[in-house]
């Protein structure tokens, strides 16, 4: 309820086969959202509650002894299902972190020195609390550009806040039903890499990452506040889910305003502001705007 951006934009992740991390306060219905969206599909849920105890075996698995057969065999961890949901993903402890990085990126995990490939489709829906510290590990920058799009996620309004009440407060609650298989996914996965992008629109996306990178050719004074511009997942996922979007919107090639609509979600989190930026009170949203004001669309 109230979060029609959040719903629009974990469609797109599904959609261009792209992982999603979400960072709101508490409570603004982020699990919900991800554990509903897997009931639709009829495909394998696992949801992993990061806490600083936890282990990369729990997440991936391990080698067991089996006295029976005497020998060795290998108990795949909860990472091996089509939809995982990595819960307040910032508890977990850098080396669980650097585990998800292979799974994530490469569709794989290597157990003991043996590679086992996860099945398709396959997308890490991921949450954070912003507002906790304690007992929390800053996401590093290599794991973070792993993620398609990073959404922010708002209070709902007055209105939407009465219709939470009202749907939380009475006998039957209403509840998500499974309506679409894993295979029609994966189709879809494969129509939206055939929409079309023009060469304007590639353009566009490399002035727009660029521009990141080195803002001075591009007349904007940003050389103090970013420390490092965004990687060239960048231009891929502007891309990718552009097309998701224009999929969405019913249009079969990609227009300017997919870009912009998608641009904050891809770039906020691969942009680096520099120390005196962020004491400033600077954020990279900010700087995504004046990067779009300036670039002009073709």
């Amino acid at each position: 309820v109230g979060q029609k951006e959040m719903v629009e934009k974990l469609l797109i992740a599904l959609l261009s086969n792209g992982h999603i991390l979400l960072e709101g306060v508490p409570g603004l219905a982020k699990t919900l959202a991800i554990s509903t969206l897997a009931k639709t599909i009829d495909a394998e849920f696992s949801r992993l509650q990061f806490t600083p105890d936890l282990l990369p075996a729990d997440i991936l698995g391990t080698q067991i002894y089996s006295p029976k057969k005497e020998s060795f065999f290998i108990k795949k961890g909860p990472i091996f299902s089509n939809l995982i949901l990595a819960d307040e993903i910032n508890r977990a402890p850098p080396k669980v972190q650097s585990a998800l990085l292979e799974a994530m990126q490469e569709r794989q995990v290597s157990i003991h020195g043996d590679t086992y490939e996860i099945e398709k489709p396959f997308l890490v829906l991921a949450t954070q609390n912003p507002i906790e510290s304690e007992g929390t590990y800053r996401l590093p920058e290599a794991q973070i550009d792993r993620f398609a799009l990073k959404l922010i996620i708002d209070y709902p309004s007055k209105d939407d806040e009465k219709l939470i009440i009202k749907r939380n407060t009475q006998e039957n609650k209403p509840s998500a039903k499974n309506i679409v298989s894993k295979d029609i996914i994966l189709e879809i996965q494969k129509f939206v890499q055939k929409i079309y992008a023009d060469e304007k629109i590639d353009e566009y996306v490399s002035a727009i990452v660029d521009a990141t990178r080195n803002p001075k050719n591009y007349d904007l004074e940003l050389d103090d506040m970013i420390e490092f511009g965004a990687s060239p997942r960048a231009s891929i996922w502007l891309i990718l889910a552009a097309k998701a979007h224009a999929l969405l919107a019913g249009r079969g090639f990609v227009i300017p305003d997919d870009i912009k609509s998608i641009a904050h979600d891809v770039l906020r989190h691969r942009i680096i502001l520099t120390f005196e930026a962020e004491a400033e009170g600077n954020t990279s949203d900010a700087i995504i705007d004046k990067i779009l004001e300036k670039i002009r669309a073709p």
